[in-house]
Protein backbone atom coordinates (compact mmCIF):
# COMPACT_ATOMS: atom_id res chain seq x y z
CA UNK A 1 0.00 0.00 0.00
CA UNK A 2 1.42 3.40 -0.96
CA UNK A 3 1.33 6.58 1.08
CA UNK A 4 -1.46 7.98 -1.10
CA UNK A 5 -3.54 4.78 -0.99
CA UNK A 6 -6.23 5.23 1.67
CA UNK A 7 -8.06 1.94 1.26
CA UNK A 8 -8.80 0.24 4.59
CA UNK A 9 -6.84 -2.91 5.33
CA UNK A 10 -8.38 -6.18 6.51
CA UNK A 11 -7.20 -5.43 10.05
CA UNK A 12 -8.91 -2.03 9.96
CA UNK A 13 -12.17 -3.58 8.74
CA UNK A 14 -12.06 -6.31 11.40
CA UNK A 15 -11.33 -3.73 14.08
CA UNK A 16 -14.25 -1.56 12.95
CA UNK A 17 -16.60 -4.56 12.87
CA UNK A 18 -15.46 -5.68 16.31
CA UNK A 19 -16.05 -2.20 17.73
CA UNK A 20 -19.51 -2.07 16.14
CA UNK A 21 -20.61 -5.66 16.70
CA UNK A 22 -23.92 -4.48 18.15
CA UNK A 23 -24.97 -3.71 14.58
CA UNK A 24 -25.59 -7.45 14.23
CA UNK A 25 -28.35 -7.11 16.81
CA UNK A 26 -29.76 -4.22 14.80
CA UNK A 27 -29.88 -6.38 11.67
CA UNK A 28 -31.59 -9.18 13.62
CA UNK A 29 -34.19 -6.78 15.08
CA UNK A 30 -34.78 -5.26 11.64
CA UNK A 31 -35.31 -8.68 10.04
CA UNK A 32 -37.61 -9.75 12.86
CA UNK A 33 -39.63 -6.54 12.56
CA UNK A 34 -40.03 -6.98 8.81
CA UNK A 35 -41.07 -10.62 9.32
CA UNK A 36 -43.65 -9.72 11.98
CA UNK A 37 -45.08 -6.88 9.89
CA UNK A 38 -45.23 -9.05 6.77
CA UNK A 39 -47.06 -11.80 8.63
CA UNK A 40 -49.43 -9.33 10.28
CA UNK A 41 -50.31 -7.52 7.07
CA UNK A 42 -50.88 -10.73 5.12
CA UNK A 43 -52.95 -12.35 7.90
CA UNK A 44 -56.34 -13.65 6.79
CA UNK A 45 -58.96 -12.30 9.18
CA UNK A 46 -62.60 -13.28 9.14
CA UNK A 47 -64.74 -10.18 9.66
CA UNK A 48 -66.95 -12.07 12.15
CA UNK A 49 -63.93 -12.80 14.38
CA UNK A 50 -62.90 -9.16 14.64
CA UNK A 51 -63.61 -7.09 17.67
CA UNK A 52 -63.04 -3.37 18.01
CA UNK A 53 -59.27 -3.80 17.81
CA UNK A 54 -58.76 -6.95 15.70
CA UNK A 55 -56.05 -9.60 15.63
CA UNK A 56 -53.68 -7.60 13.43
CA UNK A 57 -53.23 -4.71 15.85
CA UNK A 58 -50.75 -6.21 18.32
CA UNK A 59 -48.46 -7.78 15.69
CA UNK A 60 -48.37 -4.49 13.77
CA UNK A 61 -47.48 -2.54 16.93
CA UNK A 62 -44.79 -5.10 17.84
CA UNK A 63 -43.35 -5.05 14.30
CA UNK A 64 -43.19 -1.25 14.22
CA UNK A 65 -41.63 -1.28 17.69
CA UNK A 66 -38.95 -3.71 16.53
CA UNK A 67 -38.13 -1.51 13.54
CA UNK A 68 -37.93 1.63 15.69
CA UNK A 69 -35.68 -0.07 18.25
CA UNK A 70 -33.43 -1.39 15.46
CA UNK A 71 -32.99 2.09 13.99
CA UNK A 72 -32.43 3.76 17.38
CA UNK A 73 -29.88 1.13 18.40
CA UNK A 74 -28.04 1.48 15.07
CA UNK A 75 -27.87 5.27 15.48
CA UNK A 76 -26.55 4.85 19.04
CA UNK A 77 -23.89 2.33 17.99
CA UNK A 78 -22.74 4.45 15.05
CA UNK A 79 -22.44 7.46 17.38
CA UNK A 80 -20.09 5.48 19.62
CA UNK A 81 -22.49 3.90 22.10
CA UNK A 82 -21.38 0.56 23.47
CA UNK A 83 -23.15 -2.07 25.52
CA UNK A 84 -21.88 -2.52 29.03
CA UNK A 85 -20.10 -5.82 29.66
CA UNK A 86 -21.83 -8.07 32.14
CA UNK A 87 -20.39 -7.66 35.60
CA UNK A 88 -22.09 -10.62 37.27
CA UNK A 89 -20.18 -12.18 40.10
CA UNK A 90 -20.56 -15.68 38.69
CA UNK A 91 -19.35 -14.73 35.20
CA UNK A 92 -15.68 -14.93 34.28
CA UNK A 93 -15.36 -12.63 31.28
CA UNK A 94 -11.87 -13.94 30.54
CA UNK A 95 -13.20 -17.44 29.81
CA UNK A 96 -14.40 -18.28 26.28
CA UNK A 97 -18.01 -19.21 25.60
CA UNK A 98 -19.04 -22.82 26.20
CA UNK A 99 -20.05 -23.64 22.63
CA UNK A 100 -20.62 -27.32 23.41
CA UNK A 101 -23.48 -26.43 25.76
CA UNK A 102 -24.90 -23.86 23.33
CA UNK A 103 -24.84 -26.35 20.45
CA UNK A 104 -26.35 -29.15 22.57
CA UNK A 105 -29.20 -26.86 23.66
CA UNK A 106 -29.79 -25.67 20.09
CA UNK A 107 -29.86 -29.30 18.93
CA UNK A 108 -32.36 -30.24 21.63
CA UNK A 109 -34.64 -27.33 20.68
CA UNK A 110 -34.45 -28.17 16.97
CA UNK A 111 -35.09 -31.86 17.65
CA UNK A 112 -38.15 -30.93 19.70
CA UNK A 113 -39.47 -28.74 16.89
CA UNK A 114 -39.07 -31.60 14.42
CA UNK A 115 -40.40 -34.36 16.70
CA UNK A 116 -43.36 -32.61 18.34
CA UNK A 117 -45.77 -33.43 15.51
CA UNK A 118 -44.98 -37.14 14.97
CA UNK A 119 -44.27 -38.00 18.63
CA UNK A 120 -46.64 -35.57 20.31
CA UNK A 121 -45.91 -33.10 23.08
CA UNK A 122 -45.58 -35.58 25.96
CA UNK A 123 -42.69 -37.48 24.33
CA UNK A 124 -41.06 -34.52 22.57
CA UNK A 125 -41.38 -32.42 25.73
CA UNK A 126 -39.78 -35.16 27.83
CA UNK A 127 -36.87 -35.27 25.36
CA UNK A 128 -36.63 -31.47 25.55
CA UNK A 129 -36.55 -31.37 29.36
CA UNK A 130 -34.11 -34.29 29.66
CA UNK A 131 -31.87 -33.00 26.84
CA UNK A 132 -31.74 -29.51 28.36
CA UNK A 133 -30.83 -30.95 31.77
CA UNK A 134 -28.11 -33.09 30.17
CA UNK A 135 -26.73 -30.18 28.13
CA UNK A 136 -26.57 -28.02 31.26
CA UNK A 137 -24.55 -30.63 33.12
CA UNK A 138 -26.89 -33.00 34.96
CA UNK A 139 -25.75 -36.62 34.68
CA UNK A 140 -28.41 -38.48 36.72
CA UNK A 141 -29.37 -41.00 34.04
CA UNK A 142 -32.27 -42.56 35.98
CA UNK A 143 -33.70 -39.55 37.79
CA UNK A 144 -33.57 -36.97 34.97
CA UNK A 145 -35.71 -38.88 32.42
CA UNK A 146 -38.35 -39.56 35.09
CA UNK A 147 -38.52 -35.90 36.12
CA UNK A 148 -38.58 -34.88 32.44
CA UNK A 149 -41.48 -37.25 31.72
CA UNK A 150 -43.40 -35.94 34.74
CA UNK A 151 -42.83 -32.31 33.78
CA UNK A 152 -43.83 -32.99 30.21
CA UNK A 153 -47.06 -34.77 31.18
CA UNK A 154 -47.91 -32.06 33.71
CA UNK A 155 -47.29 -29.34 31.10
CA UNK A 156 -49.41 -31.23 28.56
CA UNK A 157 -52.33 -31.63 30.99
CA UNK A 158 -52.20 -27.99 32.14
CA UNK A 159 -52.11 -26.57 28.63
CA UNK A 160 -54.32 -29.08 26.85
CA UNK A 161 -56.97 -29.78 29.49
CA UNK A 162 -57.00 -26.81 31.88
CA UNK A 163 -56.10 -23.87 29.63
CA UNK A 164 -57.69 -25.23 26.44
CA UNK A 165 -54.53 -24.81 24.35
CA UNK A 166 -54.48 -27.89 22.10
CA UNK A 167 -51.12 -29.64 21.97
CA UNK A 168 -50.38 -32.64 19.75
CA UNK A 169 -50.82 -35.81 21.82
CA UNK A 170 -49.06 -38.18 19.51
CA UNK A 171 -49.26 -41.99 19.63
CA UNK A 172 -49.41 -42.09 23.44
CA UNK A 173 -52.85 -40.52 23.47
CA UNK A 174 -54.26 -43.49 21.55
CA UNK A 175 -52.98 -45.85 24.27
CA UNK A 176 -54.30 -43.81 27.20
Amino acid sequence: MTATDTRPTDDTRRSWLREHSELGVCVLLLALGVLVLTDALTMDVDISQRGPVGPKTVPIVVGIGLLVVAVLLAVDVLRGGRGEAEAGEDVDLAEPADWRTVLLLAGVFLATAVLIEPLGFPLAGALLFWGAAYALGSRHLTRDPLIAAGLSLLTFVVFNNLLGVPLPGGPLMEVL
